[in-house]
């Protein structure tokens, strides 16, 4: 088939139209801007791309248009799909029909983790040398691409409550029908989606609902949301984690980089590894619990966790420079930010820590989060800022309300000054966003190595 795919430059599309590629499919796409790093991991696989949405790009018509969620009435192209009756489909539907069917799906949810968990329950399974297929949106290090069928039927798959497309507001996840079935956390997140945390556990339930008596689903104790969701109804095996549960972690080192895994007294394995808190070592907890339902024993999974290279804009120090060090990072809440910040504290113990923030992504821009975002931040030494341009409100209060030192930009070049200033050896300075910030990384990398000089 010839498919075309509107919007493939984000992860999740992109790693779809890898796979249709892989499925031996002729596939085109288009973006409002085609740009890297996806664009790039598609060129090369031989993928045609198209920067906008002009109707001509469907002339001659594909045999089938794949439409990304973030495409809606209006769009030139999808009023051509529509005007002329093409066939389309939204991304979690074709692999629903496409990719998954006979596949035992290993699928991870929640507000936070997604991106890691998945990329290490991935590389537990490939380090145990069964071969999964997966579809991961973000660039884990451990492989060369997002996506791949596979070879067994193992297929792990990042499992987004984001709406499926603009004629399905049902969460992604809903078409994935897992067998094994991560809940890492659950908090009220993409208010520009759902108006309540309501909401979004009505859609965690249509996925637990989607899970076979057989098959199992693993999640933490003490978290009311996902409580609340499983009574609703359950009808799959569950295993439980955290300090009340079936299985925990005992941590060796405060920051998380050695720590033992426990089924109740026992000690089934021990881990050392190099990401460092709290938050990291509950998401390798959830992987191994996973990976020992396909048969990957705790001690491989160790084993694994301990050559596991990290994910891209996860913790991911970028430069280090004259003792001080440059990390990116895709926190976009206050929950993320607060776990990224105590996990950095507690390994580097009285070190400085800087943190830029970006408070970018819809939510943050409609001011959802607003009242957290101070405190989220108790850890770093000092906060700087930055007001995207198309915010619904003035990140003014967040600074009065500060424990720590903190301070309000407008423009790049006044945030990259003061950070070079505050910057000093055994510093630690963490950039925060879920976009490309304006360039600032590379911007702020380059003037600190002629800054060193």
């Amino acid at each position: 088939m010839h498919i075309h795919i509107l919007g493939i430059c984000g992860t999740f599309m992109g790693s779809l139209a890898s796979l249709a590629k892989e499925l031996g499919h002729r596939v085109t796409g288009s973006d409002q801007n085609v740009y890297p790093p996806m664009s790039t991991q598609l060129e090369q696989l031989g993928i045609e791309l198209i920067s906008g949405y002009d109707p001509a790009q469907l002339d001659p018509a594909p045999d089938l248009v794949i439409i990304g969620n973030a495409l809606s009435r209006g769009n030139p192209a999808v009023e051509v799909v529509l005007e002329r009756g093409l066939p389309y489909t939204s991304g979690p539907e074709w692999l629903r029909q496409h990719v998954l069917p006979g596949k035992w799906v290993l699928a991870v949810s929640g507000t936070h983790g997604k991106t890691t968990t998945a990329s290490l329950l991935a590389w537990m399974l490939e380090y145990a040398h069964m071969a999964p297929g997966f579809l991961i949106g973000g660039v884990t290090q451990n492989f060369p691409v997002s996506a791949r069928l596979g070879d067994t039927p193992f297929f792990v798959i990042e499992a987004d409550e984001y709406d499926s497309a603009f004629f399905d507001k049902r969460s992604k996840f809903v078409h994935y029908q897992p067998r094994t079935l991560i809940i890492n956390n659950m908090e009220f997140d993409h208010a520009d989606i759902f108006d309540s945390l309501a909401d979004i556990q009505r859609q965690f339930h249509h996925l637990v609902r989607t899970v076979p008596g057989s098959g199992q689903i693993i999640h933490p104790t003490g978290i009311d949301a996902i409580d609340e969701t499983l009574n609703k109804g359950c009808w799959s095996n569950t295993l439980s984690t955290g300090a009340n549960g079936q299985w925990q972690c005992r941590l060796l080192q405060d920051d998380g980089s050695h720590f033992q895994v426990l089924e109740g007294a026992q000690v089934q394995a021990e881990v050392r590894w190099d990401l460092t808190g709290q938050h990291n070592v509950d998401n390798a907890l959830a992987a191994l619990l996973a990976a020992r339902h396909v048969g990957v024993t705790p001690e491989v999974a160790a084993a694994a966790l301990a050559e596991f290279k990290g994910v891209k804009r996860r913790m991911e120090c970028i430069a280090d420079l004259h003792s001080i060090k440059v990390y990116d990072d895709f926190a976009h809440h206050p929950t993320a930010i607060k776990t990224t910040l105590a996990g950095l504290r507690a390994k580097v113990g009285r070190d400085k820590i800087i943190a830029v923030i970006e408070p970018r992504s819809n939510t943050m821009r409609m001011g959802v989060h607003k009242d957290n975002l101070a405190n989220a931040c108790s850890d770093a030494d000092d906060v700087l800022w930055y007001q995207p341009p198309a915010s619904d409100w003035d990140l003014a209060d967040v600074i009065n309300h500060s424990p720590v030192p903190a301070k309000l930009y407008r423009e790049l070049d006044g945030l990259i000054h003061d950070a070079l200033a505050l910057a000093e050896a055994n510093c630690h300075i963490v950039i925060m966003s879920n976009g490309g910030f304006g360039g600032l990384h590379g911007r702020l990398v380059s003037q600190l190595n002629k800054h060193a000089l």
